[in-house]
């Protein structure tokens, strides 16, 4: 293919259209002969290499991923956008990139969106004009049809990686510092409760992947998602995922519902894949009775806005600013923020303790930041490497996993 949706100069658009026209009124597979019988009905008569091709666009366009799908089998490739059908971008994790991958027109971009809806089992029209969904093979699928996406179908895609990064890829990709692994295995090690913080794309959902493969496994781990994403590598991992109400409004299930019934089935660790609503609720109240080493994911500007932000989801579950606050300060224990650089780069720009100002609020403290030989310490340093020593109960020396010292965590001191 030469990276448009064209086929051969013997099979353009309308005979192909014609071919599709066959196969649905007939009901058949696009198979290489159900396709050469169409041809042939049409009184064309193309090579096996040319059926073959014919064969492999149509399966493509009808029960795969059309044009996108040598992007989407790219494992370097973590976003597909297509704001129109001639644009359409890739991020491999170094920043967007425009692709030669086109549709025809506006309408085939149109009905591959509607398609994956039908796939993940849901509806995408003019009655329903998005969609927010996961595929079967664990992508997460975002449309939007006009005249609400001015122009044309706004498709977004993102692949989900088969099996979790590894904290030593991380650290291979410039997610993690030098060093900095050693932080993380301790923070996993000690219990501590956390959150990873960031804004969309940063690569939350890939450290918490990474995090939760970490935890000892004999372990018990409960995931609850508004869609299913987190894969950790771990041997002991129950995914709840929440679901749409259906065409007569019932079968809802939300994520605070996930939570009440996750607490419910003895989790070692309880695990909120993104926390954007009531749920917040539920989960500091388990992350206050004993539910230790509990996390999740949340959207933020910066580890410092982390208590605002989720004073705001609280409060808008009915949680007054007193209670939220008293709430976290014993739940909640360390932030990881995330953040993309301009070269598109995601890594750990900082790490923040929790502690109450004099007014009862809790407010963050800096403990490490990014450096680019490790992370540099800050005036939070103590308070983190005291809470990590303090609630170590892995075995794990943690003079061996926290280095000491001045300046930086990469182990020089």
């Amino acid at each position: 293919m030469n990276g448009t949706w064209d086929t051969t100069a013997e099979a353009g658009h309308g005979l192909l259209d014609d071919v599709r026209q066959w196969l649905a009124e007939s009901g058949s597979e696009p198979t290489p002969a159900r396709v050469a019988q169409a041809l042939r009905d049409r009184g064309r008569v193309l090579g096996d290499a040319e059926v073959l091709g014919a064969a492999e666009r149509l399966r493509s366009e009808l029960i795969g991923s059309g044009p996108l799908e040598p992007l989407l089998a790219d494992p370097s490739v973590t976003d597909v956008l297509v704001p129109a059908p001639d644009r359409v971008w890739v991020d491999r994790g170094g920043g967007l990139e425009l692709t030669g991958i086109t549709f025809p027109d506006a309408a085939a971009v149109r009905r591959l969106a509607q398609r994956l809806a039908a796939v993940a089992g849901r509806r995408l029209d003019d009655a329903r004009p998005w969609v927010d969904a996961r595929l079967p093979d664990g992508t997460r699928l975002h449309a939007v049809l006009p005249p609400v996406a001015v122009d044309s179908t706004c498709l977004s895609l993102r692949v989900v990686r088969p099996k979790a990064f590894t904290v030593e890829e991380l650290v291979a990709a410039g997610t993690v510092p030098p060093g900095g692994e050693r932080i993380l295995r301790a923070l996993i090690a000690s219990r501590s409760s956390y959150v990873i913080s960031g804004g969309t794309g940063t690569g939350k959902t890939t450290l918490l992947s990474a995090l939760l493969g970490l935890v000892d496994p004999g372990e018990r781990i409960v995931l609850a998602e508004d869609s299913a994403e987190l894969r950790p590598d771990h041997p002991h991992v129950v995914r709840l995922e929440g679901r749409p109400a259906n065409q007569e409004g019932a079968g809802l299930v939300e994520l605070p519902d996930l939570v009440r019934q996750a607490l419910r089935m003895r989790p070692d660790r309880l695990v909120v894949g993104e926390v954007r609503g009531p749920e917040v609720v539920s989960l500091l109240a388990a992350l206050n009775t004993g539910h230790e080493g509990g996390c999740g994911t949340l959207h933020a500007n910066a580890a410092a806005q982390v208590p605002a932000r989720l004073e705001a989801l609280g409060t808008a579950a009915g949680l007054d600013r007193a209670a939220l606050h008293s709430q976290l300060a014993a739940a909640l224990s360390v932030i990881l923020h995330l953040v993309r650089d301009r070269d598109g780069r995601r890594r750990i720009a900082e790490v923040h303790v929790l502690e109450r100002d004099p007014s009862g609020l809790v407010v963050t403290v800096p403990a490490l930041r990014w450096g680019a030989e490790g992370f540099v310490y800050e005036r939070g340093w103590e308070r983190l490497l005291g809470l990590l020593r303090a609630r170590d109960g892995s075995g794990v020396p943690l003079g061996d996993a926290v280095p000491e010292g001045g300046g930086g965590c990469d182990g020089s001191g």
